[in-house]
């Protein structure tokens, strides 16, 4: 049964708040916490019969082009705390605009900034406030912020990983919004592109407050279950037949199901033993079930 929504305190700029519907004025509803703080809802944004008055909204909030708070049904590409791969739209002597999802860009202080912004390139950014004017701002200098406190984490567990950047030896990738990680080469038999957002599993926590992550659940019990999962996937997305033997290319094996070709045949024997696929010669199909 889902959760009653509970409305917000304070207005929190930045962040998804629970706001109720106060009044209706020319420019739009004016919502409310329970410290009778507002903050407007544009007309834009209004949907009369879906929103009542005295009902609880969710909205973000953020500020508009004269530094005032204001609400969207909106949800930007990160938010308040958050990491995204934002896309550059302008460029001025003082700092960045990025496209973030919002009708109003997010500024990216040239203090902010590793290196010169291009627009039309697309950079990995944290979303920051500014306590003393309320702004928010993107910033590209995100090593201070990751947490380097990894008790409680334990390896198999599952969590959110966003990809940083390419290095010799694999992948580093921002885990969960505040961990910082690494998905090693030889782990990975999947197309990676800085920006992408990948389910990923704890193979170790390190000593330097880093984690060492994989793709594919740990323990050989686990990755097995894995593997059979998306060779059947893959299987039923196909109607039920591909041409894929033990024979097939390792290149290819690794591009239909992101598997080594080890892995691959290792699953391929469990599923035929299993009855759950048959070989062909000119491939492998699901076996129906009598």
């Amino acid at each position: 049964m889902p959760q009653a929504k509970s409305q917000n305190e304070h207005i929190n700029i930045g962040e998804v708040n629970t706001l109720k519907i106060e009044r209706d004025t020319d420019f739009g509803y004016y919502l409310s916490a329970k410290d009778y703080e507002e903050v407007l809802l544009p007309n834009i944004y209004i949907m009369e019969d879906e929103m009542p008055m005295g009902s609880l909204l969710d909205v973000f909030v953020y500020t508009d082009s004269e530094d005032r708070p204001v609400a969207t049904t909106k949800m930007p590409y990160a938010k308040l705390g958050e990491f995204g791969y934002f896309t550059v739209v302008d460029y001025k002597s003082y700092g960045a605009f990025v496209n973030w999802g919002l009708p109003k860009d997010l500024f990216v202080p040239l203090s902010q900034q590793k290196e010169y912004f291009n627009i039309g390139k697309k950079y990995i950014l944290r979303v920051c406030l500014d306590e003393k004017t309320g702004r928010l701002y993107g910033t590209q200098k995100i090593g201070k912020y990751f947490n380097r406190d990894l008790k409680g984490l334990h390896p198999n567990k599952e969590m959110e990983m966003l990809v940083l950047a390419k290095t010799p030896l694999g992948y580093k990738v921002i885990v969960e919004n505040q961990y910082e990680g690494m998905l090693f080469a030889n782990e990975i038999f999947e197309e990676l592109r800085v920006g992408d957002r990948k389910k990923g599993y704890v193979k170790a926590t390190r000593k330097d407050g880093k984690l060492d992550m994989s793709l594919q659940p740990i323990g050989k019990k686990a990755k097995i279950d894995e593997a059979q999962t998306v060779i059947l996937e893959k299987l039923k997305a196909a109607e039920g037949k591909l041409s894929f033997t033990y024979k097939s290319d390792a290149e290819e094996i690794k591009k239909m199901f992101g598997l080594s070709k080890k892995n691959y045949k290792r699953t391929l024997t469990a599923l035929i033993d299993a009855g759950k696929i048959e070989l062909l010669e000119d491939g492998i199909e699901i076996k129906e079930e009598k």
